[in-house]
């Protein structure tokens, strides 16, 4: 259970590929701790120089089920100061990751989910995976900003403000997911682009990667941080816990 980091099986270094993996059962919501061990197994990867392109991938039933919220009512305000800056910590180690970063996401992945997949470079998904932000049903806000680079403006305001989920198919049709395989096959079709992507010159796709993130329209750290001020506010003023304490109620 954990964060772990490993060579595809069958390869070696020469491939140029890091897999990290994210366990924690049963639904992948990670605490605090997590968050920061996913951003340093990221960050090691990326600086590691015999890695040309790290793959992000999980074990279980989903990818991600965001943060833990059975931690957050225990603890109270203080893991919502460290969930805000694990999270950000995680989201921009992916995005600032020295090579590309390849997500292989199956099942759900949702809220915090949404912030990894959206900062990395390619997804490639299962045929039963779905993507959504619940945060409006779970006293939270943010990772609009990560929404907003998977799916055209209007429609992002519409799963936010629902709370709804799209598949993997309908967000191939948008351009964001790369491929849509059986779950079956998920890792191996991650593996293949990751080797396709590390095959080039380390040092020049390390050039690239800083070039892309040089041109975005969108700093996509300093949006999730707005984001995030929101959800601080809603959690001192009560409403986040007046959300929480209906959520998995009949009805609620």
């Amino acid at each position: 259970m954990g964060v772990s980091t490993s060579a595809p099986e069958n390869g070696s270094e020469k491939d140029g590929i890091a897999v990290v993996t994210v366990d924690f059962p049963p639904v992948n919501a990670l605490p605090v701790d997590g968050w920061f061990a996913l951003a340093d197994a990221v960050r090691g990867a990326g600086r590691d120089p015999s890695v040309r392109c790290v793959v992000l991938a999980a074990e279980g039933r989903g990818f991600n089920a965001g943060v833990d919220i059975k931690e957050l009512q225990a603890r109270g305000p203080g893991a919502l100061v460290g969930v805000n800056r694990g999270c950000f910590d995680a989201f921009a180690a992916v995005y600032e990751c020295e090579v590309p970063v390849v997500a292989a996401v199956q099942g759900f992945c949702l809220g915090g989910g949404i912030g990894l997949v959206g900062n990395a470079d390619v997804i490639v998904a299962s045929e039963d995976a779905t993507f959504g932000l619940p945060e409006l049903d779970r006293g939270a806000l943010g990772a609009a900003t990560h929404l907003s680079r998977l799916v055209p403006q209007h429609l992002m305001r519409a799963l936010y403000y629902t709370s709804r989920t799209v598949t993997a198919a309908e967000l191939h049709t948008h351009g964001s997911v790369w491929r849509v395989v059986p779950r079956a096959e998920l890792l191996d079709t991650a593996l293949e682009l990751a080797r396709e992507i590390a095959a080039k010159d380390g040092e020049l796709l390390r050039l690239a990667k800083s070039a892309i993130n040089g041109i975005d329209p969108v700093d996509v750290r300093r949006g999730y941080r707005f984001e995030q001020g929101f959800t601080f506010e809603a959690s001192v003023s009560g409403v986040a816990d007046r959300v929480r304490d209906r959520f998995g109620r009949e009805g609620a």
